[in-house]
Formats: C-alpha cells, sequence, structure tokens
C-alpha cells in the first residue's frame, strides 16, 4: 500500500543491479512485480549501461540514473539520497547486496526496504531475507531465482523465468544496415563471437581458439562470423579476425560505432552465438538465440538461464572455479584446456537443433 493507504498511487524504487548479466537476469522480477503491482508507479536505480540493457523495457515508468545524482563518490550518493526522499517511495527492492545499497534506501526514507540479508546490513532492512550463508560461505545459486525470491516475498508470485529484452528501432536499423554492408544473406548463418569480459583476464578463451573456431566455422559451414567488442577490446576482435586468415567471412566490430542497443540488436539476428561468461551472453536467451557458454573460474550455478538453447562448456580443473578475476595460480588452464572441438561440436549441434528451439521474436521498442 502507498503512505496514503490507496494501492494505485503506490512507489516502488528498484536498485537495479550493476553488472549487465544480472540485470538481464532480473528482468523475470521486473516483469512480476509489473504483473502484481499494475497500478503502482515503479522505478529503477541504475547506472547508464543498465539503462541501455533494460531500454524498451515495459515495466519500467522512470530511470533513475546514478550518473544524473553526482559527480561520483559520496557526492552522488548524497545525491541519490535526496532523490529518494523527494520522491517518497513507499517500496525499496535491493537487487544489490551491499551495505551502501542498505544504508541510502534506509536514508532515502523508503517506507519498506527488501532486500538480502547480506554486508552487515540487516538493521537497515525492514525486510530481511536468508542469504543461504553456511560455513563455506554463501552457496552457488541461480540469480534468477534469487532475485525471483524477493519478488515472491511481496506478493509477485513467478510465472516465468524466461528473461526477456527489447531491441529499440534505431538499433535494428542499424544491425539491417550492417548485415547489408557486410554483405550477408537473409538465410545465411551468420555466428557472433563474443570473446570479452568485464570481469576481469580470468573468464577469457585464447584469441588463438577463437581464432581457429572461427576459421572452421567458415571452412566446414560456409558461415560469416561478426566478433563483437566493447569500447576497450576492439583490439581483441581484430586479433581474432586476422588471426582466422578468413578475412572475407570474419568481421571484427571493432570499427563500428560501438553500444549496447547495437550489441543487442545483432545478437538477435545472428544464428548462433559463442561467449565467455559476460554480460552480451544474457543477451542470447533473452531472444531465443542459441549458444554456447564458456567458463572459466566463474560457478556456472551462479548464472543459470533455464534456457534450453544454450549449452554450457567447462573444463574441471583441481583449482577451479576460483571466481578470481585473474589467475591466482598464473596457468589459466580452465580456460586455455577447454578444447576448440568441443566447442564446435558444440556449437554445430545447436545450429542443427535450432529449427526446433522456439525462439522467440526480436521485440522492438
Amino acid at each position: 500500500m502507498a503512505r496514503d493507504g490507496s494501492a494505485e498511487h503506490m512507489k516502488i524504487v528498484v536498485f537495479c543491479p550493476n553488472w549487465v548479466g544480472d540485470a538481464v537476469m532480473a528482468t523475470p522480477l521486473l516483469r512480476a512485480l509489473r504483473d502484481h503491482f499494475s497500478d503502482a508507479h515503479i522505478s529503477g536505480l541504475m547506472l547508464r549501461t543498465i539503462a541501455d540493457t533494460l531500454a524498451g523495457n515495459p515495466w519500467l515508468d522512470q530511470n533513475i540514473l546514478l550518473e544524473d545524482c553526482g559527480p561520483s563518490g559520496w557526492r552522488r550518493w548524497a545525491g541519490v539520497v535526496r532523490r529518494l526522499r523527494l520522491e517518497r517511495f513507499d517500496l525499496a527492492i535491493l537487487l544489490t547486496n551491499s551495505i551502501l545499497s542498505g544504508a541510502v534506501s534506509w536514508l532515502g526514507n523508503a517506507a519498506r526496504r527488501v532486500g538480502y540479508d547480506r554486508e552487515c546490513r540487516g538493521a537497515m532492512l525492514t525486510d530481511r531475507l536468508d542469504a543461504g550463508w553456511t560455513w563455506r560461505g554463501y552457496q552457488p545459486n541461480p540469480l534468477i531465482d534469487y532475485y525471483l525470491r524477493i519478488a515472491e516475498h511481496v506478493g509477485a508470485r513467478q510465472h516465468s523465468r524466461q528473461m526477456e529484452l527489447f531491441v529499440e528501432e534505431k538499433y535494428r536499423i542499424a544491425a539491417q544496415e550492417l548485415w547489408q554492408r557486410l554483405g550477408f544473406h537473409p538465410n545465411q548463418t551468420v555466428i557472433a563471437l563474443n570473446p570479452g569480459a568485464a570481469f576481469g583476464p580470468a573468464k577469457r578463451w585464447p584469441v588463438e581458439s577463437f581464432a581457429e573456431l572461427a576459421r572452421r566455422f567458415v571452412d566446414e559451414r560456409r558461415a560469416k562470423l561478426i566478433v563483437m567488442c566493447g569500447p576497450q577490446e576492439r583490439e581483441l576482435a581484430r586479433q581474432i579476425a586476422v588471426g582466422s586468415e578468413r578475412s572475407s567471412s570474419v568481421f571484427p566490430m571493432s570499427d563500428e560505432k560501438i553500444s549496447i542497443g547495437l550489441s543487442k540488436a545483432v545478437i538477435a539476428k545472428s544464428s548462433l552465438l559463442v561467449s565467455t561468461d559476460s554480460g552480451p551472453r544474457h543477451f542470447a536467451p533473452a531472444f531465443g538465440v542459441p549458444i554456447v557458454a564458456l567458463f572459466g573460474p566463474t560457478h556456472i550455478e551462479w548464472t543459470e538461464t533455464y534456457y534450453p538453447g544454450e549449452v554450457k562448456l567447462q573444463k574441471s580443473v583441481p583449482c577451479g572455479p576460483c571466481q578470481r578475476r585473474v589467475c591466482p595460480q598464473g596457468h589459466h588452464r580452465c580456460m586455455k584446456e577447454l578444447g576448440v572441438d568441443d566447442v564446435f561440436h558444440a556449437a554445430t549441434r545447436l545450429l542443427d537443433d535450432s529449427s526446433r528451439l522456439g525462439g522467440r521474436p526480436i521485440q522492438v521498442a
């Protein structure tokens, strides 16, 4: 209920995740909240990159961008507190686990503050959910379910774990123009490679492995390939394209105007995605695109997507999964020993079976 007792005037703020992949895994929660609180005004507190990821969604009435609340540090968070006090939210849902988010929701005077009891912030919350701590630490737990338990706690029962994203019209057009410029035919197999990893270098598959994989796709499947990249990964994409020795069929996106919106549109149009465990990996299930996901130092259980069109590959090593950004032992065996043959055969099976996966149509915002 709203502060004035009326359900239709209820105001909700969702503290959205800071990582792109986590934000995509939060979309079932956002959908559940909108379905249950159909007349409420729902805001998302988020970074600009997360706003770009969720752009076009029908669940949030407004975005409160952290970058608009102050330059950085304590000034930014003071600005967030002022904004929350001005908005007078009835319910704050914390998808982030930090003590800072707990303090900001409390100082921002949200009447009800719901989140997991972690990072010593329990006293700042009105509703504390058990995060599953054991003597071994927090047990791996699919984030989709982790978030949906919060939704269920406030009465928004889950209907589906399906992640969902939207392509804005300008990026749909940009992707179509890219296809035409590269000479891709409408029914041609186009495979997207996503070699980056914002989390850290420990998640990356070797450049040589990606290059060999691209070469095999061209030679054995007559496919065309797009090598995706973020703003800091342009050279990585170029190295893979050059290393493939198939310059007429393997195209890096390093010379494009890179954006999350265009990345979503490219993946949505592709026949298959091969990706490290990074943010864009989650775009494929949200658009019904088959994907081979390459795991190294991270627990697969945390990022379970429940998507039948995803094959997850991980090499078992004595030291893993370590959850570290950089290999603490320096050998990076978990990724280096993941063979090109394994990835290629998994991708081939998905390509041959993709007709029965029932991929979702691209939703244009």
